[in-house]
């Protein structure tokens, strides 16, 4: 098999990194890596904002919900949706500005996702480990203001980037052919397929070396969509210039 098909079938979240710092030269060429990434109509929409205070950092772990690894990490990041950049050049050019439509708010999300996991990727094939922390929604008023981020620019996720101080099992994804579907969607076999599947992560949580909740996916998930999620990201993200037309 490819071993680059094999590093990425063995992604895992790493919590608890070293304390050795990433040579500047390997940290600049994983940014060039992620700015790589595919970019819908070259709008290029995604800003990372480094952050090597440390006040700042303990700050934004403590509003992430109390992650220390954010603090720890030997770097973090926080990757933006950013349409001001662009945007400028509208005013530039005598043109009015249209960000604030959907399809903008979407092509810059995704931008910095795909940015993002190209960084991921390449950063994990020099042996490094990452943790993203979609922490940073829970307060994302205040990452704003400690980033200053402008109108046109909202914080999408954190990124932990450090050398593995553990060595994490794999969690197991769902059976493909519960995700991956032949011309049209359907749901057929995806409960048999999914109970099987519910049994091999109750056995992951049962065996990891660092314990779990123990519950199903099935479970943990109907906890996650039955439950409010973040209801402040609307008016927030509308006040960002995000208003959804």
């Amino acid at each position: 098999m490819n071993p680059f098909i094999e590093m990425l079938k063995s992604h895992r979240s790493i919590r608890k990194f070293t304390d050795e710092p990433i040579a500047p030269e390997l940290f600049e060429e994983l940014v060039r890596a992620g700015q790589a990434a595919a970019t819908s109509s070259f709008l290029q929409g995604s800003t990372i904002v480094r952050i090597t205070d440390a006040g700042k950092r303990a700050r934004i772990a403590e509003l992430a919900g109390n992650q220390p690894y954010v603090a720890n990490a030997a770097e973090f990041m926080i990757f933006c949706a950013d349409l001001k950049r662009a945007g400028n050049w509208c005013r530039e050019y005598g043109k009015p500005f249209e960000g604030d439509y959907t399809e903008h708010f979407i092509i810059a999300t995704v931008d910095a996702a795909l940015m993002a996991q190209s960084m991921v990727c390449a950063a994990e094939s020099a042996g490094l480990g990452i943790c993203y922390i979609g922490g940073i929604r829970n307060n994302p008023g205040q990452v704003g203001e400690l980033l200053e981020l402008p109108k046109g620019v909202y914080p999408v996720f954190g990124l932990c980037l450090g050398y593995p101080a553990q060595d994490p099992e794999v969690k197991p994804r769902l059976p493909l052919s519960v995700i991956l579907k032949q011309e049209r969607y359907h749901e057929e076999g995806d409960r048999e397929a999914i109970a099987a599947y519910d049994e091999a992560v109750r056995e992951y949580y049962a065996t990891r070396s660092g314990g779990g909740h123990g519950i199903s996916w099935s479970e943990q998930v109907s906890v996650l969509l039955s439950e409010k999620s973040r209801p402040h990201m609307r008016d927030f993200l509308a006040g960002r210039g995000f208003t959804f037309k």
